[in-house]
């Protein structure tokens, strides 16, 4: 699982003995006074500078994980545009279409590529069949099961290409996973509130290496004005999901993003990368087919016959393909204990049998099975 487990707290422990809790609104004190806003804000100022957005421009607020932050998100889009078509990729994760359920959207599954990548000619033909009303958007930034990044330019491009203007579209940006990697990876598309999207995400226990599940959530402030509501209990105005929010999380946060900085994230993302493409490289030279996005250290293959070595590796399987989201915690020499464990198992698994054809799932180029090699 994309967990970040390198990691060490110790010297926050003492915080286990208060409550700390986070009501309402992050920038307006409530009446309860144990709480971490100091943090949270200063969290959030991190995030605004990393996604260009200065800081009287912006609202958002520590969620408890990631899909409360696509919940807020596609909520703000939904309140934006409330006749609007909620449009996102099929390989989104499954909060979005969760938030489209709740929320009663109208949901359009955009087609995918072979990558996982959102299928923008597919995107242009549903657009133009529905131009009658407005769009609401989500972009991958690394869907749960390949790692692709949609291209975030070729998106608002298609959407301009149809006749929507900036007054007629709302983007989510959802990069749990990777919203934080793409910063520091070359040639990846430039997720920033200087281009036309209304909302970012990202989780703070996945690449950051929070020990508890979180995320951030960040919105344009003229749209979340639709949203807020006082709440005279609290004293307070409140713009979230949750009443009660996790008032650790925003230190953990605000502790790993100073100690680290920006040259310390831009080097584990690097690390992340190359041991990603060497597993990827290690599991073709066995013969095992395997696919790396360009942008990603999500390794797809073939998904392991034998459910106990599944679940001593903490796999994440979907129809014919697993996967391994290589995360700073994730070394060579782990990866190596896992590729003996695999080409070991892997040589009883198929005495008689061809191992099977993913090409539907990673591309010919990248299967390994006796059709494709």
């Amino acid at each position: 699982y994309p967990y970040n487990l390198d990691f060490d707290y110790g010297a926050l422990a003492q915080l286990q003995h208060f409550s700390i809790n986070n009501l309402g609104d992050p920038f307006i004190e409530s009446n309860y006074g144990v709480h971490s806003r100091q943090f949270e804000v200063g969290v959030l100022d991190w995030f605004a500078r990393l996604w260009e957005i200065e800081k009287n421009d912006y609202w958002g607020y520590i969620t408890n994980c990631g899909t409360e932050g696509n919940l807020h998100g596609i909520l703000v889009g939904r309140e934006v545009f409330p006749d609007g078509i909620l449009y996102a990729s099929r390989e989104s994760h499954y909060s979005v279409f969760k938030a489209a359920r709740m929320y009663r959207m109208e949901c359009v599954k955009v087609d995918t590529l072979i990558s996982g990548e959102i299928d923008c000619a597919d995107f242009r033909a549903k657009l133009l069949a529905n131009k009658s009303k407005p769009a609401i958007i989500n972009v991958n930034i690394g869907t749960t099961v390949k790692g692709a990044v949609d291209d975030l330019d070729l998106v608002i491009q298609t959407l301009e290409g149809c006749g929507f203007s900036r007054d007629r579209f709302y983007i989510h940006c959802d990069g749990a996973l990777f919203g934080l990697m793409m910063p520091f990876v070359k040639r990846a598309p430039k997720v920033s509130f200087k281009k036309p999207i209304g909302s970012v995400s990202v989780s703070g226990h996945k690449f950051v290496g929070c020990p508890m599940p979180c995320g951030v959530q960040i919105t344009r402030m003229e749209h979340v004005n639709a949203l807020s509501s006082n709440v005279e209990y609290l004293a307070s105005r409140d713009a979230t999901i949750m009443g009660s929010r996790n008032g650790h999380a925003p230190i953990f946060l605000w502790y790993t993003l100073n100690r680290k900085g920006y040259n310390g994230f831009a080097k584990e993302v690097q690390k992340c990368l190359r041991n990603a493409h060497y597993l990827k490289d290690q599991l073709r030279a066995a013969g095992i087919g395997a696919m790396l996005n360009e942008l990603s250290s999500t390794v797809v293959f073939e998904r392991p016959r034998d459910e106990d070595f599944v679940r001593r590796w903490q796999l994440a399987c979907e129809g014919n393909i697993a996967h391994v989201v290589v995360m700073p915690s994730v070394s060579i020499e782990k990866l190596d204990v896992f590729l003996n464990e695999l080409v070991k198992n892997r040589s009883t698994w198929y005495q008689e049998k061809q191992p099977p054809c993913i090409a539907a799932d990673i591309g010919k180029e990248n299967c390994a099975c006796p059709l494709h090699k």
